[in-house]
């Protein structure tokens, strides 16, 4: 199950050209830490969805959504650092070449708490290439 969730990771970080295609099983496991996340987090689905599209909001409360969902991806720890190596690692071979310097190049992004460090990481990562960027 560990292994599953990290390769919905993938969905987390970059959004591979066939991300809209996701099969119904995959969905559902990208689904989970959406939800999981909101509910404990409280984020607003309004700040998730504009995020999707380059704007992050700066709440507290969305911040620290990025870094639930990053943890229960198994992309980032509880002190907000991005475990790099095991992030391209769970991505698929065929998309490692596009996404691996990206990852590479944001590694964590250092905010003022744990949480900012995640939203920061986000950022960075649609910043470096808007047209492949994906946030559950």
């Amino acid at each position: 199950m560990v292994s599953r969730l990290r390769v919905a990771c993938v969905g987390l970080l970059l959004a591979l050209p066939l991300v809209f295609g996701l099969s119904e099983e995959i969905q559902e496991l990208v689904n989970m830490p959406h939800t999981t996340c909101v509910d404990e987090t409280g984020a607003s689905e309004e700040y998730i969805e504009k995020a999707k599209k380059g704007e992050f909001i700066d709440d507290d409360k969305f911040k620290c959504y990025s870094m639930c969902v990053m943890i229960q991806m198994a992309c980032i720890d509880e002190d907000g650092i991005a475990d790099v190596d095991a992030t391209i690692a769970v991505i698929p071979e065929e998309y490692q070449k596009e996404a691996a310097p990206i990852i590479r190049k944001c590694d964590t992004q250092k905010g003022s708490t744990p949480c900012e460090n995640a939203w920061l990481t986000h950022k960075c990562y649609y910043d470096q290439n808007p047209e492949v960027y994906f946030l559950v």
